[in-house]
């Protein structure tokens, strides 16, 4: 049972949030990033009426879960491939993390449809595949995806796409 006041998530969830919040910078970061200011992996240009200067870690999870985690079902998907997705999604957005993870099933002779959805097929294919090799396939589906966005920042001088590039490779390895 919870203490009063706190709220008790799934386990799993408890895990890929985790996961996030490792990877996502805990102070404001200026808005410089293409979806303006961001705390936590939370954006101003998805949050706007949020005041994100005041957001609170606890206040970022319960966000997490109400509009990322029950609206994208991760739930229902393999533990690692869940967690995997979750990170994905907060950092490319949740279609594009899908499609990464319907190009990792494909790649693994699944027969999905590629539309950006966490359906039921895409989610019993993904039951269906040795969770090892469908996380590799994620992982360098991801990985393709990052190289192809760097590619098409405009703007950027070439070290600070480095930099990016790196960091985001890093991420999709992980």
């Amino acid at each position: 049972m919870a203490p009063p006041g706190k709220t008790v998530y799934p386990a799993l969830f408890t895990r890929a949030v985790t996961r996030v919040l490792a990877n996502e910078d805990h102070r404001l970061r200026p808005a410089g990033d293409p979806r303006g200011q961001t705390k936590f992996g939370i954006s101003h240009r998805d949050y706007p009426g949020l005041d994100l200067a005041k957001l609170k870690r606890d206040r970022a999870i319960a966000i997490y879960f109400r509009d990322f985690w029950k609206a994208g079902r991760y739930g229902d998907l393999p533990p690692a491939i869940a967690i995997k997705l979750f990170d994905l999604s907060v950092n490319l957005g949740a279609a594009h993390a899908t499609r990464c993870l319907q190009r990792a099933l494909r790649a693994c002779g699944s027969t999905v449809r590629e539309d950006a959805a966490i359906g039921n097929g895409t989610v019993a294919a993904a039951k269906r595949v040795r969770g090892g090799a469908l996380l590799a396939a994620l992982r360098s589906e991801a990985a393709g995806h990052y190289r192809s966005a760097a590619e098409r920042i405009v703007g950027w001088d070439a070290s600070c796409a480095v930099i990016a590039l790196d960091g985001w490779l890093s991420r999709a390895y992980q």
